[in-house]
């Protein structure tokens, strides 16, 4: 009889421990499908563009957490500045504009700086001027960026000061449409320092070729700059710096432009 009750309790004790590891599996699961879910909504937001510069500040925000799990750990404030509403997102192809990429310490176009502006000025679809400048920042660069852009500490002292970056570059870029790749990240911090340091309000209309690319090239694996580079046979050596981004930008939207 004693043994009887010993192999119940043993069955009994089995069916409980599937029972928990069956429940532990679901659980996992739907964490996982939350956190899909989350990362595919994520994906998506940085797709579709903002009406207006404020909104692109709005989700750079919102999205910081996430994002910052996997790049970096800068903090990010829960309050945002407003900025002029005239901008404009433009599905179109031109032949003058300026293209514009930044290198910056972080994700936050509150709490981090621009390190490094690239730009590129376009006349009837040609090349005629280029800007590039480094900026002087009160702080120290981390290692990830560093590795990243190729950008030291060292470099940065021979920068100069963001009040006459910021000056120089809206006069460079003037009233020109502005292009970029994932343009959004690049105005939302562009928009923050000029309003910052000089008081500007940012009110060019934009173009982005990620935005484009998703369109006319639907089965691409995913729409990053090197990928597109490399699906359209341009070069991608030298990248992460702002001046090779834009000459690359530069190329990959010509290339769109083919596809039209």
């Amino acid at each position: 009889m004693y043994n009887k009750y010993i192999f119940i309790n043993n069955n009994r004790r089995k069916k409980q421990k599937r029972l928990e590891a069956k429940t532990n599996e679901e659980n996992t699961q739907i964490s996982f499908d939350v956190l899909e879910e989350q990362n595919q909504t994520n994906e998506k937001n940085t797709v579709y563009e903002s009406s207006n510069i404020n909104n692109i500040i709005n989700q750079n925000v919102s999205q910081q957490t996430t994002t910052n799990k996997l790049i970096t750990s800068s903090s990010v404030e829960n309050k945002t500045k407003n900025f002029n509403q005239k901008s404009k997102n433009l599905m179109k192809f031109v032949d003058d504009y300026v293209l514009v990429d930044i290198e910056t310490t972080g994700l936050s176009p509150i709490n981090d700086e621009i390190i490094e502006i690239g730009a590129i000025k376009v006349k009837n679809n040609l090349i005629v001027d280029s800007f590039n400048q480094l900026i002087k920042i009160n702080r120290s660069l981390s290692p990830f960026i560093t590795n990243l852009t190729g950008i030291t500490d060292e470099m940065l002292k021979t920068g100069k000061t963001p009040t006459q970056v910021y000056l120089d570059f809206v006069q460079f870029i003037e009233e020109d449409i502005i292009i970029g790749h994932n343009i959004n990240f690049d105005l939302g911090f562009l928009s923050n320092k000029c309003k910052k340091y000089i008081n500007h309000d940012l009110t060019n209309d934009y173009i982005d070729t990620l935005y484009m690319a998703r369109k006319l090239v639907p089965n691409s694996v995913n729409y990053k700059l090197g990928t597109l580079a490399k699906l359209f046979n341009i070069s991608y050596e030298g990248a992460h710096r702002g001046l090779k981004d834009v000459e690359i930008t530069y190329e990959v939207y010509n290339k769109l432009r083919k596809l039209k």
